[in-house]
């Protein structure tokens, strides 16, 4: 197996391998099994959140003192990896421990890190972010979603697209516009979903990633208490959501580098029993030759990843590097997947094989985390 080696002295090689045998363990006992079903159904069910949260892999490294793991973002890091290699990566714990918790961990008042940090972790509440608007993409300052003062509350008003995990998440970080500063009007808010006035919409029929929930949501004059603008004050939007930009761009690297992996192992074992004039689809020299290429590009995408969580312990990760693996790891992950797709032949286009799957979920990569446009546009101005 092409592993992930993380080498940092905050990185216990054998924690982090027990760590990985024991999710290992309970994504084939628990995930694996279900992932078509839950796919067709587009969600996974309340009572795997909470067994995966009684197993602690959910808010792994938020502070203990607040109910969290207590641990790093090398244990994040494996998990990652691990539910990538496994098919599972969209049980979405990775955006409960790397991207909703560094928000709230880090712009969080006390009172809401004790209030929604233990829940989350126990997989009591699922939680989600909301960005994204139909008319706006990424251009975040062109949103309409608003939120205004009235009291000791905000009104919320509009309506976000492409929200991950919005068809059954429970308390969602909202980004709203408080003012018309093109610089500096855009605020962050939480909102419980059971909030009069807030809706979802339809569950979106995505090509792939479809365990997801992702969905369309309404707010329709939602009040929010004040206390649950992030940070105190308005207009720190932008700021606030430029600040785990580094980490989100390499989650989406390690996710990416699993699936590499494992589209690799899965190829390399199945033309190795496939029988075609006589001999195995293997034993032809242009297979080999493919499978080469490809494991030669999953292993550079490893070395890769693994120095950057190296960098991103010790605070060194800077955001050209992180758009750099971010943009090119997705992008070798494509050229991988569908190498691998073309190895299996007719069956590689059948939706019960797992390459089949992968090469769905596997073009997403390239758009969420920042379009890979972006990323270039990142990477070129730092020349």
């Amino acid at each position: 197996m092409l592993k992930l080696l993380i080498d940092h002295p905050e990185a216990d090689p054998e924690e982090l391998d027990q760590l990985r045998d024991a999710l290992g363990r309970f994504l084939d006992r628990e995930v694996v099994p279900h992932l078509n079903e839950w796919s067709a159904a587009g969600y996974v069910p309340r009572d795997v959140w909470r067994k995966a949260g009684e197993a602690g892999f959910i808010m792994a490294s938020a502070p203990a003192q607040y109910g969290g793991g207590g641990v790093n973002f090398a244990y994040d890091a494996v998990i990652i990896d691990e539910l990538s290699r496994r098919g599972a990566q969209s049980f979405l714990i990775t955006i409960q421990n790397t991207i909703f918790a560094p928000y709230l961990v880090e712009l969080g008042s006390e009172e809401q890190k004790h209030r929604w940090i233990p829940k989350i972790a126990a997989g009591e509440i699922i939680a989600a972010i909301a960005m994204t608007e139909p008319d706006s993409g990424s251009d975040l300052r062109g949103m309409k979603t608003t939120a205004r003062k009235d009291g000791d509350s905000y009104v919320i008003n509009g309506q976000k697209i492409f929200t991950t995990l919005g068809h059954q998440a429970d308390l969602i970080m909202v980004a709203c516009k408080t003012s018309d500063d093109p610089r500096a009007g855009i605020s962050l808010f939480y909102v419980e979903t059971d909030t009069p006035g807030f809706a979802r919409g339809r569950k979106l029929d995505k090509i792939g990633l479809n365990m997801e929930a992702t969905a369309e949501i309404f707010f329709d004059n939602v009040r929010v208490p004040a206390e649950n603008l992030i940070g105190g004050a308005e207009g720190l939007g932008m700021q606030q959501l430029t600040t785990n930009l580094a980490q989100e761009r390499l989650v989406v690297a390690i996710q990416s580098a699993g699936q590499m992996a494992r589209a690799v192992e899965e190829t390399a074992a199945y033309v190795k029993q496939r029988k075609a004039f006589g001999k195995t689809v293997f034993d032809f020299q242009n297979t080999q030759f493919v499978l080469a290429d490809c494991k030669t590009d999953a292993t550079l995408a490893g070395v890769f990843v693994s120095d950057c969580i190296r960098r991103h312990l010790s605070h060194q990760l800077d955001g050209v590097t992180a758009a750099m693996a971010k943009m090119w790891v997705s992008e070798a992950q494509g050229r991988v997947v569908d190498r691998c797709l073309q190895l299996f032949g007719g069956y590689g286009y059948i939706n019960e094989y797992p390459i089949a799957q992968m090469y769905r979920d596997t073009r997403a990569a390239r758009i969420y985390g920042g379009t890979n446009e972006i990323m270039r546009l990142i990477i070129g101005r730092s020349l």
